[in-house]
């Protein structure tokens, strides 16, 4: 369990809170907004209402105390700038600031963030890939042009072993699960495929839209 400190309750911010409480975190929650706190309230263990970019409000929270600092503010670019950098300046241990472009993302990592993150890039890149085939189920991106895909498992893949199929080798990819009806992911060299299931697989980005053709 870790400490978290969110700035900013809007929709980002609640979100993100209702996620941490359902993974078991303390959080404490801050926002200007009296009508953002109360709607974030039954997902954080403690919340005030205050201003980010006030440096005495900032010293009152004991930004050290906490294992990560979220600033979630993403109607007011300036106010979530102020904010990283006040959190920085007080010994924040970690800090991830949202952004919406990558101009802000230079400012924020310059001023303190630990890293950025872009909610709305990252949704549109995955409904763009999830939805565009009716082969993906789900997709989630990773580093350096890598990511994980569960996929349709191809019909000329049918009742196949995983090793015979030799796709480590033959494809530079990875199958981690096999999910028909539910996920297995104790899979092997004698895991059977069939084709009413999906599979995990792991692999960059262009070697599997190439060989799925998706």
């Amino acid at each position: 369990m870790k400490n978290i400190l969110i700035l900013g309750a809007g929709r980002f911010g609640r979100y993100t809170a209702m996620k941490l409480h359902e993974l078991g975190h303390r959080i404490m929650a801050v926002d200007k907004n009296e009508e953002h706190i109360n709607k974030i309230l039954p997902y954080v263990t403690d919340a005030l209402i205050g201003d980010s970019t006030s440096t005495e409000f900032m010293e009152t929270l004991g930004v050290r105390d906490y294992d990560l600092c979220i600033v979630a503010i993403g109607d007011d670019f300036l106010a979530s700038l102020e904010t990283t950098f006040l959190l920085d300046e007080l010994g924040a241990a970690k800090i991830i600031s949202r952004a919406t472009s990558g101009s802000q993302e230079k400012f924020l990592l310059r001023n303190g963030a630990s890293a950025v993150v872009f909610p709305e890039r990252q949704l549109g890149s995955w409904t763009a890939i999830r939805y565009s085939s009716d082969n993906i189920s789900n997709y989630i991106e990773l580093m350096d042009g890598y990511a994980i895909y569960e996929i349709a498992v191809p019909k000329n893949w049918e009742g196949k072993k995983i090793g015979e199929l030799d796709v480590r080798k033959r494809y530079h990819l990875n199958i981690l699960g096999v999910k028909n009806g539910t996920l297995n992911m104790d899979v092997g060299i004698d895991t059977v495929l069939h084709a009413a299931g999906t599979m995990l697989v792991l692999g960059k980005n262009e070697d599997i839209q190439r060989i799925f053709s998706l």
